[in-house]
């Protein structure tokens, strides 16, 4: 098994648990991290040692993540496991797949690229490398069922984190915030770019909504870390005082938040867990833009809509991501009756997503490692 950050580590940790069920004999190698090394994996690295973003700390590091690959592939081709995962990490551990499968080694990979997405032609180097996909949305098992890949869909994990109901009064409690007065969960990212670029909207958006309600609205936002925070407090400096920064804490915000403005990415998913109406929003940078648009294929940015297969909430992106547009949508938010409609849907997504992953993942690699 090969996991490369903090996440890999939990859903890891998690299908060994479920696979010594299975097969109580088993020895779990690899590279994994503390969760996973605490069910008694072992591994041949440190797992933050794959744990590089964007461009330039990947090169700087590419002599060292080229020789931990290379590694892997050997061991694993001299002494063949009964079958190789690998989690999450793509771009890293679809080479090894690749190589091992074609040495006959039984190949799975966890968690889906978001090959559905933008740049499918990598479909065709995955269908070479792995035996078996494990989803954690349905709408990616689809995908591969259309592409000839075998598939399982397992659910995703975050969901089981998320109560069915969220408890609004006791976060807002929690936080100090008024329980009467509307609250408005603002999420800008938790990259620098994306908070440079999106705080500032978000914060106009949220002025004329307030403006538009003819109340005072309260205001949160969780910074993601230390870094965000104090970048987050330049921008606030001059912003009004009923608006609370907060370090981390975003499920709790966004439980306490009557409506979410959020930046496109797994906090949309976060949001529909906690039954909280949302709109969502993202800018790029118009050159990055430019290059990626594209290579862009689905008609949906964000997990509610991808899920229904609709514009279940709203998204607003680049041009269309005005101060007029996202504080009209978002008043929408506030207005009960239409939110009414969007839990219900959210309350069949959270359903949908809330199994038993490991159990579903390691039920399905028996069933490939039978089949031999």
């Amino acid at each position: 098994m090969v996991a490369g950050e903090a996440s890999g580590d939990t859903l890891g940790a998690d299908l060994i648990c479920a696979l010594k069920k299975q097969f109580p004999d088993a020895i779990f190698e690899g590279i994994g991290g503390p969760k996973m090394q605490a069910c008694g994996f072992n591994s041949f690295f440190q797992m933050d040692r794959l744990s590089v973003m964007g461009l330039i700390d990947p090169l700087k590091r590419l002599p060292e993540l080229l020789s931990m690959r290379r590694f892997i592939i050997n061991r694993y081709k001299a002494h063949p496991p009964v079958v190789f995962i690998g989690i999450d990490a793509p771009d890293f551990n679809t080479a090894i797949e690749q190589k091992l499968h074609s040495a006959g080694v039984k190949t799975v990979h966890y968690v889906s690229p978001s090959v559905w997405a933008w740049r499918r032609g990598r479909i065709k180097k995955i269908k070479r490398s792995v035996d078996l996909m494990l989803t954690l949305f349905p709408f990616e098992a689809d995908f591969y069922k259309e592409h000839a890949v075998p598939v399982c869909y397992v659910g995703h994990p975050l969901a089981k984190q998320f109560p069915m109901q969220p408890r609004t009064a006791d976060a807002r409690l929690s936080l100090g915030l008024d329980i009467e007065k509307p609250l408005l969960c603002i999420m800008p990212g938790s990259r620098a770019g994306e908070v440079e670029l999106m705080t500032e909207l978000f914060l106009d958006s949220a002025a004329k909504v307030a403006a538009t309600l003819g109340t005072e609205l309260q205001l949160v936002i969780p910074a993601a870390n230390q870094s965000r925070y104090e970048q987050l407090q330049k921008t606030l400096a001059d912003r009004a005082d009923n608006l609370s920064l907060l370090k981390q804490q975003s499920h709790l915000a966004m439980e306490a938040a009557d409506v979410v403005l959020l930046a496109s990415g797994t906090t949309a998913l976060e949001a529909m867990l906690l039954k909280k109406p949302m709109v969502v929003s993202y800018r790029l940078g118009a050159l990055t833009y430019r290059l990626l648009s594209p290579f862009i294929k689905t008609p949906f940015v964000s997990i509610p809509n991808l899920l229904a297969n609709k514009m279940l909430v709203p998204e607003l992106l680049q041009a269309d991501a005005s101060v007029e547009s996202l504080s009209a949508q978002v008043v929408a938010a506030f207005d009960a009756k239409n939110s009414a409609s969007l839990v219900e849907e959210f309350d069949k997504f959270h359903q949908q997503l809330a199994i038993d992953s490991g159990a579903v993942a390691a039920a399905a690699i028996a069933e490939l490692v039978a089949g031999e």
